[in-house]
């Protein structure tokens, strides 16, 4: 199993996430993964946000060998050509480092899109602009994984490369996955998720009480957290990333980092 890192996007000063993206790709971690929100209204608020396609690019021209990712472009804030011009910039100013997760965005995205005059619209709507933008992404020398776990989403796997689920135990994501490889069986399984690590097990309890984290959650050591996400690799995923609740604290890459050397 491969481990990458979601980046913080919801800072104002961008030397943030690319300090971490540095950071990560001297420690060896295998990937940096970029959101793609305009905001979040989840408490607590977390505005602005760095726009995903431009810090997509940066990060690829401040690291040398880390894959870089979106997890995910929304298909419904871009017409489909656009997003793919993005992700081919990105993917040549990377050296061809790219993965490009694709997403149809969630009840939590209304606001965001509505606020910029952009159309929600139905699931049928949403996953109609998830196919065009997987379409138009796909076969442009780069692996396209589409995100989500609505059936109708996953159902799109067979005309990309991989899928990635967010959050939720190991056992569910084990039943999704079984269907995703019925639908498209060379599909790459991957999962990401939110995760409060410290140096010992008592330490990442206490980060986790204090953000109020959800049973969704892993916590614990780097030992205590490889341990986890053995479940989600017995289930069949080659990638885990791992979204800190403290996005922006650079402790987290040694961390990572010694999670990938176990």
């Amino acid at each position: 199993m491969r481990i990458g890192l979601t980046l913080p996007s919801f800072v104002d000063d961008p030397d943030v996430p690319l300090a971490i993206a540095t950071a990560a790709d001297e420690a060896g971690l295998d990937g940096v993964f970029v959101y793609d929100h305009l905001w979040r209204d989840r408490p607590p608020p977390r505005r602005p946000a760095l726009e995903c396609t431009v810090l997509l690019g940066a990060v690829a021209a401040e690291t040398a060998r880390i894959t870089i990712g979106t997890l995910v472009a929304r298909a419904t804030l871009r017409p489909p050509a656009v997003l793919a011009h993005a992700l081919g910039t990105a993917q040549r100013v990377s050296g061809g480092r790219l993965i490009a997760g694709i997403g149809s965005g969630d009840s939590e995205s209304r606001l965001e899109n509505e606020a910029f005059g952009l159309l929600f619209g139905t699931m049928a709507d949403r996953v109609a602009a998830l196919h065009d933008a997987v379409r138009a992404c796909h076969g442009n020398g780069y692996p396209v994984w589409v995100g989500g776990r609505a059936t109708q989403v996953r159902e799109i796997v067979a005309l990309a490369d991989g899928w990635n689920a967010w959050g939720g135990d190991a056992a569910r994501f084990a039943e999704q996955a079984a269907f995703v490889r019925d639908v498209a069986p060379d599909a790459e399984i991957t999962w990401g998720g939110l995760v409060a690590l410290a140096a010992t097990d008592d330490a990442a309890h206490d980060k986790a009480r204090a953000r109020d984290a959800s049973a969704e959650v892993l916590v614990g050591s780097p030992a205590s957290v490889s341990k986890q996400l053995r479940a989600w690799e017995d289930a069949g995923a080659s990638w885990a990333i791992l979204g800190p609740l403290d996005a922006s604290n650079p402790d987290n890459v040694p961390l990572i980092a010694e999670i990938v050397r176990r």
